[in-house]
């Protein structure tokens, strides 16, 4: 049963919350967060890219970088930028994008619980990644951002996601890339304990994007287990931060694909030899979305295309060999392509759904790729259904919109 707590957030003041906060850690470059953080000394960019405050160039993982976000953490809170709650909470963060809110509770999820697959993930993560994480925790003695969770839907917790979220929130704001950001605390002590109460009782919850911040923390948690000689299991350090979200509010974008050549074959040899597996479309100049689960689209020589797998060319009843990642990564990526290894060609590139089908094609008619693949997402189902059977999502499968924003709230250790 999944083990989760309040906590004492550390969280800016109100009216500093949108200088605070910021996109994760992990979808921008260090360029990209050094111009984000231009003349903006609050922005949580100084505590989790603090390479920005030293010169272009500067190694993320050198040492002084790391001792540089302690520095950072540090000075936030002596200047009030931070500020830890008094007491433990629980917390309602909602999303907004295109018209659409999605609801989560912002939880400290158990370390134990991850180590021992109550907590469940459907990728793998690069031990390099890991690494940098537990050292930025270790260092800071906190989970700066929160990992991205599903569980099963639940009325009980619904209702109290209603009737906190009909309160006035504690920050209101909409970021730079349009997406609204809605946060409240949970000051009643029964919703407390009725949430923590329906976690307990949950058998599994989910990692939907985080897994490298979520096996850093453990790492973490477990390290200072093991050096207290008065551990209890009790302590902060078994925890860490999440925001956990009824599987039915979220929504998982399409995560697509360009090549940059076409393996020593022409526009039309390809379309051929992509014959032999899929059904074949033109469908002209304009963009062309796949339609339902097992249809693709392809761009190539100025052209879209639909691809539907023929029949017999793959398994309905392997719910890894059923998604259309695998089947493109088999059929077209692999056989057609020489294209085995997705975490370390560098003739292959992703394209989160978010940029729209346009991107694609703007990639290749620019001459920097030959070829572009778009994929239907895959659902909430198809994830938990693989997480609950052991399996491990291929890389680069799910593209989850919008991103948390980090800096709305930090766990301590302590």
């Amino acid at each position: 049963m999944a083990k989760v707590k309040p906590f004492r957030g550390i969280r800016p003041p109100k009216e500093m919350i949108e200088q605070v906060a910021s996109r994760p850690y992990d979808v921008l470059n260090s360029e990209e967060a050094r111009r984000e953080a231009e003349g903006n000394p609050k922005s949580l960019y100084h505590i989790i890219k603090p390479e920005i405050d030293f010169e272009p160039g500067t190694d993320e993982h050198d040492p002084k970088v790391y001792e540089k976000a302690v520095d950072n953490f540090r000075a936030f809170r002596e200047k009030g930028w931070l500020v830890q709650d008094p007491e433990e909470h629980y917390y309602i963060y909602a999303q907004t994008m295109e018209g659409r809110t999605q609801y989560g509770i912002v939880i400290a999820a158990n370390v134990h619980d991850y180590v021992n697959g109550v907590i469940k993930k459907h990728e793998l993560t690069r031990r390099d990644k890991e690494d940098d994480r537990m050292k930025h925790v270790r260092v800071n003695n906190a989970n700066i951002e929160p990992v991205f969770f599903a569980f099963p839907d639940n009325e009980r917790l619904e209702e109290i996601i209603r009737r906190v979220a009909a309160e006035t929130p504690e920050y209101d704001f909409t970021a730079p890339d349009g997406f609204g950001h809605h946060f409240w605390v949970v000051n009643d002590p029964e919703m407390t304990r009725v949430i923590t109460e329906e976690f307990e009782a949950m058998p599994h919850l989910y990692i939907a994007d985080g897994h490298h911040r979520s096996a850093a923390a453990a790492r973490v948690g477990l390290e200072k287990a093991e050096q207290n000689p008065a551990h209890t299991g009790d302590e902060e350090y078994n925890y860490f931060l999440a925001v956990a979200f009824p599987a039915s509010h979220l929504r998982i974008i399409d995560y697509n694909r360009v090549v940059r050549d076409l393996n020593g074959l022409s526009a039309e040899e390809f379309i051929g030899r992509l014959g032999k597996d899929f059904i074949v479309e033109d469908k002209g100049t304009e963009i062309y979305r796949p339609q339902r689960l097992h249809n693709f689209s392809l761009y190539v020589g100025g052209r879209w295309y639909s691809l539907t797998p023929r029949e017999g060319r793959y398994n309905d009843a392997d719910p890894i060999g059923v998604l259309d990642v695998t089947i493109s990564s088999d059929l077209i990526l692999r056989d057609i392509l020489g294209i085995t290894d997705l975490r370390s060609d560098k003739r292959i590139d992703f394209v989160g759904g978010i940029r729209g089908l346009g991107e694609l094609r703007d990639r290749v008619d620019s001459g920097e790729m030959a070829m572009a693949l778009a994929l239907y997402p895959v659902s909430m189902k198809q994830l938990i259904d693989i997480a609950d059977t052991g399996n491990i999502m291929p890389p680069k499968t799910t593209w989850f919109e919008p991103k948390l924003r980090s800096g709305l709230v930090i766990h301590s250790l302590d």
